[in-house]
């Protein structure tokens, strides 16, 4: 059989008759997925695709980064904190992919966006309880965040639950106690569904494994991939603010927030302070 020079003929054992067979888009549920995208400008504007598989794809993401973090806290509890940052160091790679999104958003062009933007209403990516969730494992607990979520009784739920529950830094900061650092007791203590709050004893406890990287070498270790985890984490939110500086100046959002004001508060918010602090103290 003669074959054509840019032509690559099938092998004879791939499979070709999936009748009663698991196929890559059975098993990836593709004609879901795939069909998911329903553009509601009218008549409908071609950057609205674009619009609504940026975010669909992104919440897949967060849906990892939330499998992944789970799997994280479960970790240290079981001190486990090998395991822990195999974790950590995937979720740092899901940042990477979450943050350089934001360049294929930013080809919107704010008439293009204007064309369709009145026809989202109030949908917003405020509204991503993922997202919140993630702040919420991380340690930025948000009691006021639990209204917009009312009219969603299974992110209502997920939100409530972990509002209840530790954070990854809490379950961290328990292990350190474990390990026998002289954690303060009122940080073992706290009532963790308000945010974590800065403490200076436990920047003297990192101080004390900063000026001994080598004989706490696990634990420094540890402490430079949460920062590594912050960073990501701010880099994506100044992403997200200057895409929507970039796509809609300073107007109002479309969930009712001041917009691009809004998020730049979102930049002072921080998970792990005393990790920053640290900085400055060490050699003193």
């Amino acid at each position: 059989m003669s074959v054509e020079r840019n032509t690559r003929n099938l092998e004879a054992g791939i499979e070709k008759d999936f009748s009663g067979k698991m196929s890559y888009g059975s098993y990836l549920a593709l004609d879901s997925i795939l069909s998911a995208q329903h553009p509601v400008s009218r008549p409908e504007h071609h950057d609205e695709m674009l619009f609504i598989i940026q975010h669909q794809t992104s919440e897949l993401w967060l849906k990892l980064v939330l499998h992944e973090l789970s799997a994280v806290r479960t970790y240290l509890r079981a001190d486990d904190l090998r395991a822990a940052m195999k974790g950590i160091a995937r979720i740092k790679h899901i940042q990477r992919s979450l943050t350089e999104q934001w360049s294929v958003l930013a080809t919107l062009t704010p008439s293009e966006y204007a064309e369709f933007r009145g026809a989202l209403q109030s949908a917003s990516g405020f509204q991503s309880y993922q997202y919140r969730a993630v702040e919420f494992l991380l340690g930025n607990k948000n009691a006021g965040m639990l209204q917009v979520f009312e009219s969603d009784a299974e992110a209502f739920e997920l939100l409530s639950r972990l509002l209840q529950e530790t954070s990854i830094y809490d379950e961290f900061i328990s292990y350190l106690s474990r390990r026998g650092y002289g954690i303060p007791a009122e940080l073992l203590e706290r009532d963790v569904t308000r945010a974590h709050e800065f403490s200076r004893g436990l920047v003297q406890v990192y101080k004390e494994v900063y000026e001994d990287a080598a004989g706490h070498w696990d634990v420094y270790e540890a402490c430079e991939e949460l920062v590594d985890l912050e960073d990501n984490f701010q880099l994506w939110r100044f992403r997200h603010l200057k895409t929507v500086e970039r796509t809609i100046g300073h107007k109002t959002g479309t969930g009712g927030s001041s917009g691009v004001g809004f998020l730049q508060k979102a930049l002072e918010l921080t998970f792990f302070p005393e990790l920053f602090a640290v900085r400055t103290e060490i050699g003193r």
